[in-house]
C-alpha cells in the first residue's frame, strides 16, 4: 500500500520579499517530496514565514503558535517552524523557544537555502534547532522556487537595506545591501518567459541601490534597460523605491523602455521636514514634491502610490497638516498608511516624546479620509479611458467577472471569456471605484 505523501503549510506575513521567501521555501519543500497544502490541519510541516516591520503582524505570528500548541497534541510528529524577519531580532530566536516549545525549527533571513538540511535535523530528534545567522553570506543562486501563479513572478534583485531610518527594523534583519549579479537576474528572467511567465516584479528594500556594492558599473536604470530587451517579456515593474536614489537616468530609463510600466512606489512617509529628518530619510519635502513634478513631466499618465506613517515620535498637529499637504499636493493613486509603533532596536522606539494613541488613531482616519478621496477622484478621472489589461483570472469579488491590471497598476473587472487569461487585452473603463475599475472589452482586442 502506498504511504501517504508528507504535506506542507506555509503562512506569510509582510512585504513581497517575504512573499518570495515563502515560494523560495515551497521550492525547497517540494524537492524533499512535500505536497503543499492549504489545510493547517493536514499539514506534517507548518512554517510560519514571520515580519516585525508591524506590530499587526508580530501578533498574529504568537496567536497563530499559540493555536498550533492543540495541532501537535493531536499530531505529536508535526514539525514547527518559525522563518523570517521576527527571529532575526537579537534575542527573539531564544524567546520564541522559551515561550512556545512546539517550535522545533528557528529559522532567519539568510540560510534559508538550508531549509532542507534543518528539518532533516528536527526528524532526526535534534530539535529543536536554532539556525539564525547573524551575518549574511552570498546570494543562492538556482535554488527551485515554487511560485503562485504561472503568468506574473517576484525577482529579488537586492537583499537588505543601509538607509537605517530610525523607525526601521529591515537593516537589522535583513542586513546590509547585496545585490545579485545582473547575469543571473537576466538569466532567471529569461527562464520565466520560457516558461510562460509574462510580467515580473523585480524586488527590494531600495531597488535603487541596486549595482553599488558589485562594482561592475552597473545600475538600476541599466538593469531596467537590459531586461527591457528580453524577448517575450510584457511588462516590467519594481519596488520598493528610495526617493533620496531616484536618478534622473531612472526617470529617462522608465519613460524610454516600452515593458517597464507607468507606475512608481515611492514612500514619503511623512510631508514635514521636521518628521523626515527624525526619520533619517535623508530629504526634504521640497526635494520630494520636485522629484514627482520631474516622474510626472517626463512619464505622462504615470500612477504613483506610497507609504505614509502618522504619530511618528515628537510629530505635531503641525507635522502632521504638513503630511495632509503632501497627500493633496501629490494626489496619489493610492497609498498604504500606518500608524507608527515602536519596534526593539531601532533608535525611535526608546524616544521619550513618543505621540498618545488616542491622537495616532485620529490622525491615521483622517489620513485615510483624505486619500479615500482623492483616490476615488482619480479612478473616476479614468472613466471613458482604454486601457491595456493583462487578464489574471477571474475577480476575487465577483467571480462571474474577469480581472486584471493596468499597465499603472489599477485593478480593472470587465465581462469576458476565461480563455482571455493570459492575455493582453483593452477594456474601456466606464466607471471608476475606489478600489478598482470596472470596464467593457473592447471587440478590436
Amino acid at each position: 500500500m502506498a504511504r501517504e505523501p508528507k504535506r506542507a503549510h506555509i503562512v506569510t506575513f509582510g512585504c513581497q520579499m517575504n512573499e518570495y521567501d515563502s515560494e523560495l521555501m515551497a521550492g525547497l519543500l517540494e524537492g524533499m517530496g512535500y505536497q503543499l497544502t492549504e489545510s493547517l490541519p493536514e499539514a506534517d510541516v507548518v512554517l510560519l514565514n514571520t515580519c516585525c516591520v508591524r506590530e499587526s503582524a508580530e501578533n498574529k505570528v504568537w496567536g497563530l503558535l499559540g493555536t498550533l500548541k492543540r495541532y501537535k497534541r493531536k499530531k505529536p510528529d508535526l514539525i514547527v517552524g518559525v522563518s523570517g524577519c521576527l527571529p532575526q531580532q537579537n534575542g527573539v530566536a531564544e524567546e520564541i523557544k522559551k515561550r512556545f516549545p512546539v517550535v522545533d525549527l528557528v529559522l532567519g533571513t539568510h540560510n534559508r537555502h538550508e531549509l532542507p538540511r534543518l528539518i532533516d535535523e528536527v526528524r532526526e530528534g535534534r530539535g529543536p534547532v536554532d539556525a539564525v545567522l547573524r551575518e549574511a553570506g552570498d546570494i543562492p543562486e538556482g535554488l527551485p522556487v515554487r511560485r503562485k501563479s504561472g503568468l506574473r513572478a517576484w525577482v529579488p534583485v537586492i537583499h537588505g537595506c543601509n538607509n537605517f531610518c530610525t523607525y526601521c527594523v529591515v537593516p537589522y534583519v535583513r542586513g546590509r545591501e547585496r545585490s545579485r549579479r545582473p547575469e543571473d537576474i537576466l538569466k532567471e528572467v529569461c527562464g520565466l518567459v520560457a516558461a510562460g511567465y509574462r510580467e515580473v516584479t523585480l524586488l527590494g528594500q531600495n531597488v535603487n541601490s541596486y549595482g553599488r556594492d558589485l562594482g561592475a558599473g552597473t545600475d538600476f536604470a541599466d538593469l531596467l534597460s537590459d531586461l527591457d530587451r528580453v524577448d517575450g517579456l510584457w511588462r516590467i515593474r519594481f519596488t520598493t523605491s528610495h526617493p533620496r536614489d531616484f536618478s534622473e537616468k531612472l526617470i529617462d530609463t522608465i519613460a524610454r523602455a516600452a515593458k517597464v510600466c507607468e507606475h512608481v512606489h515611492l514612500p514619503a512617509q511623512a510631508g514635514s521636514n521636521r518628521v523626515l529628518r527624525r526619520m533619517n530619510r535623508g530629504y526634504t519635502r521640497e526635494y520630494y514634491l520636485e522629484l514627482v513634478e520631474k516622474i510626472r513631466a517626463a512619464i505622462p499618465g504615470v500612477a504613483l502610490s506610497t507609504d505614509l506613517m502618522v504619530g511618528f515620535p515628537g510629530e505635531t498637529g503641525d507635522d502632521f497638516e504638513d503630511t495632509l499637504d503632501l497627500v493633496r499636493r501629490v494626489r496619489y493613486d493610492q497609498a498604504f498608511t500606518f500608524v507608527y509603533n515602536p519596534r526593539r532596536g531601532t533608535p525611535a522606539a526608546g524616544w521619550p516624546d513618543q505621540v498618545p494613541a488616542a491622537e495616532k488613531s485620529a490622525r491615521i482616519q483622517e489620513l485615510i479620509r483624505v486619500q479615500k478621496e482623492i483616490g476615488l477622484a482619480r479612478n473616476r478621472a479614468e472613466e471613458g479611458r482604454v486601457l491595456e489589461v493583462l487578464v489574471e483570472g477571474p475577480s476575487a469579488t465577483r467571480p462571474e467577472l474577469l480581472a486584471g491590471r493596468s499597465r499603472t497598476n489599477k485593478t480593472v473587472v470587465f465581462p469576458g471569456d476565461p480563455k482571455l487569461v493570459g492575455k493582453l487585452v483593452w477594456v474601456r473603463i466606464e466607471q471608476g471605484q475606489l478600489t478598482h475599475l470596472v470596464g467593457r472589452l473592447q471587440p478590436e482586442s
